[in-house]
């Protein structure tokens, strides 16, 4: 990380390695709309590297020494490793090295900056923020973990001072930014891999309230008490502090929530007076403590309730989050990003709200080997609450293997009867085995952070040909 960071127009020539990801991708395309030179690669070819390509960004499908040939700042994904040939090409000729979190900060100079983060629910509290604003008539730029359903973009380049950024914690990237604002939607237990024990993930949060402007502002979701704790820090900070969720501690409480197959309702009421109802087409309860956490932002920055309440009952999600993928032969496909126990079980209590009267059957991949052996059992006992759950192996990621660890230490701690407990360690017979469990009026739900989201539209695609078979 450098110590000091210049603005874009100081940065040259940008080239991202990893281009094809939702973090840099995003960032390509800020740089690209103020007019700068970038270029990047990626392993594999997709179609974000296409729609990079029409704004006259150079994308390189595979990674070569020579890509870097010519850049000013090379920004590397946290996926891409230290032996990367354009990484060390670059480190060979002394070109200025980046992670994407001060690429990030680059763009916010000279902004108003809200960043959201959060150990949960800081990609669909970022979406709605950025839905929200927009309705409300203003313009920012933003930068989003994953494309908005709506306009199929990940970031744009606003008119407004506004700029409204994810920040990920799981590198303690979030204390390189210094915001005006700052979202804090909870505070769990993740990431063990970098911080190494529980207290030290916390305290990231806590150093990264020293960042935010001593005149700005912190919303803190208090349904946790990891985040409760944190809002008593923001208190003492000094900053103005919200505090959101469903619980009586909370200054902004969403009461009388109601979730249901198309969405949910609730009414919102701020230091114990009503300020309006609140309606959301996502499903699900946990989404409503994420809208709250976006409503509270924005009221900070001087937008108006119904405003912001009307852009967030048109939110129509994100990309990875409880994202319809279609329906086939009766059978209706989700897909999730969900990797955490909490995360499982905030999705799993949507799913039955969408499912209805029908079973919901997941496919779970476990993501990393160390989150794998820390939290695996927790992983299958939120799984409990499916009816039929299918176990794929781990998805490595950027680890190596560690002994013992598979997805089986999940697939064990599942309680449900053992005919509705599968494992599945080989990848290409998953979809077969979805294939032999599904009937019509049940919901599949692909769950994990890997590779499992190819899952899902490889189903529906024999499911619709069974479906033309049997015709």
């Amino acid at each position: 990380m450098p110590q000091q960071i210049p603005p874009p127009e100081d940065l040259g020539r940008v080239h991202f390695v990893g281009i094809g990801g939702a973090a840099l991708s995003g960032l390509a395309r800020l740089m690209a709309a103020r007019g700068m030179l970038v270029s990047g690669s990626d392993a594999q070819d997709s179609p974000v590297l296409g729609s990079l390509a029409d704004l006259g960004i150079r994308c390189f499908v595979g990674h070569r020494a020579s890509h870097v040939q010519g850049a000013d700042t090379v920004v590397v994904s946290t996926a891409v490793p230290a032996d990367n040939p354009e990484v060390v090409r670059a480190t060979a000729l002394g070109l200025r090295l980046w992670p994407r979190s001060a690429a990030v900060q680059s763009l916010l100079l000279g902004r108003r900056a809200v960043v959201v983060t959060g150990t949960h629910g800081k990609t669909t509290t970022t979406a709605m923020l950025v839905t929200a604003l927009l309705e409300s008539g203003a313009d920012p730029s933003y930068a989003i973990g994953s494309t908005l359903v709506s306009s199929g973009l990940n970031a744009a380049a606003g008119t407004d001072p506004l700029f409204v950024a994810e920040g990920d914690e799981s590198d303690a990237a979030i204390l390189v930014y210094e915001p005006y604002g700052a979202v804090v939607t909870n505070v769990d237990v993740d990431h063990l891999d970098f911080f190494g024990t529980p207290d030290a993930y916390a305290a990231v949060f806590d150093a990264f309230l020293l960042k935010v402007a001593a005149d700005g502002f912190c919303v803190c979701g208090v349904d946790d008490a990891g985040g409760r704790r944190l809002a008593e820090r923001s208190v003492g900070r000094g900053l103005r502090s919200i505090t959101v969720g469903t619980s009586v501690e909370a200054t902004m409480r969403a009461v009388d929530v109601r979730a249901g197959q198309h969405g949910s309702s609730s009414r919102v009421v701020q230091d114990g007076k009503p300020l309006g109802d609140l309606r959301l087409l996502v499903p699900g309860p946990s989404y409503v403590v994420d809208a709250l956490a976006a409503l509270a932002a924005g009221l900070e920055l001087g937008y108006r309730f119904d405003d912001l309440t009307r852009g967030l009952a048109g939110f129509r999600g994100s990309s990875r989050r409880m994202e319809r993928k279609g329906t086939a032969a009766g059978v209706v496909v989700y897909d999730s990003y969900a990797h955490h126990p909490a995360e499982i079980k905030a999705d799993l209590r949507a799913a039955r709200d969408l499912a209805g009267h029908g079973r919901v059957v997941v496919c779970f991949q476990p993501h990393l080997f160390s989150r794998t052996r820390l939290l695996g059992a927790q992983m299958g006992a939120e799984l409990g609450a499916a009816d039929t759950v299918v176990v794929m192996d781990v998805y490595p990621a950027r680890e190596t293997p560690e002994p013992g660890i598979s997805g089986a230490l999940v697939a064990d701690n599942v309680p449900l009867p053992s005919d509705d407990v599968v494992y599945e360690p080989s990848w290409g017979r998953v979809v077969g085995r979805l294939l032999g469990i599904a009937r019509e009026g049940d919901l599949v739900l692909t769950l994990g952070a890997g590779d499992v989201t190819a899952v899902g539209p490889a189903l529906l695609s024999r499911l619709g040909e069974t479906q033309k078979e049997r015709a």
